[in-house]
């Protein structure tokens, strides 16, 4: 068995004449929480899109659990890319059953989830009454609900209050311990640093860095170096 759950092999995607994602050879190990950061634009949702065929790489392979990836792969895989596909007027319980009855699942299922994220409490109260990080937790139940072996996770911690972003973060570090892989995409390097084992650094399309991070690893440094380095090689290019 591989160590890595997922590799991409200089995987591209282009729109027309606009690279977004040139060569990127991502390495994720089992069992871990892997960060991938990069500013706004940088193509982290584009790559992560391409993971949960929401789009299709223009060239370079994907490999999951040491074969090329296919579209059979996503029932291991579970995913939130932007906002959480709740229906406003459904409780957390019957937003998990309308995905349980989509992807031929049992009911039991359902409540184990629910504890998972910590959304037992919420009755009959309706998700679209719910607060941003409760949405958040729903929506990583119903990409739980598959037992994915990889969850995959854009900007989790987007609009979320502190107390909202510790809890997701603490959520996040379980999974590992219960046999999964995270891979998770934002532009805050804080947050990435206290819940990633290893983190992959992206801009302008293409992956400048990746490795393990250290507890006395200056992880804002190592950014700015990264990104300022593919900045001034862009520069005399051009």
């Amino acid at each position: 068995m591989s160590e890595y759950i997922l590799e991409t092999q200089q995987l591209c995607k282009t729109f027309g004449r606009e690279t977004a994602v040139a060569d990127v050879s991502l390495q994720v190990r089992r069992n871990s929480v892997y960060g991938l950061l990069g500013p706004n634009g940088a193509g982290k949702s584009t790559t992560l899109k391409m993971l949960t065929g929401l789009l299709s790489p223009t060239s370079g392979n994907i490999l999951f659990d040491n074969h090329i990836w296919s579209r059979r792969d996503l029932s291991h895989i579970g995913a939130l890319i932007e906002a959480p596909p709740l229906y406003a007027n459904l409780t957390a319980r019957e937003n998990l059953k309308v995905h349980s009855i989509l992807l031929g699942l049992d009911d039991r299922r359902i409540s184990e989830v629910l504890e998972m994220v910590a959304l037992t409490h919420t009755g009959r109260k309706r998700a679209g009454q719910f607060s941003m990080g409760m949405k958040q937790r729903l929506g990583i139940a119903i990409a739980l609900l598959n037992h994915p072996q990889l969850l995959i996770l854009d900007e989790p911690t987007n609009g979320l209050d502190p107390l909202g972003i510790q809890e997701l973060r603490e959520l996040i570090r379980s999974f590992p311990q219960m046999g999964m892989t995270v891979i998770l995409s934002s532009h805050i390097l804080s947050e990435v640093e206290l819940i990633a084992d290893h983190i992959g650094i992206i801009n302008n399309g293409k992956l400048g860095y990746q490795g393990e991070i250290h507890p006395d690893d200056d992880l804002e440094q190592l950014f700015m170096n990264v990104v300022q380095a593919d900045r001034m090689k862009e520069g005399v290019t051009r």
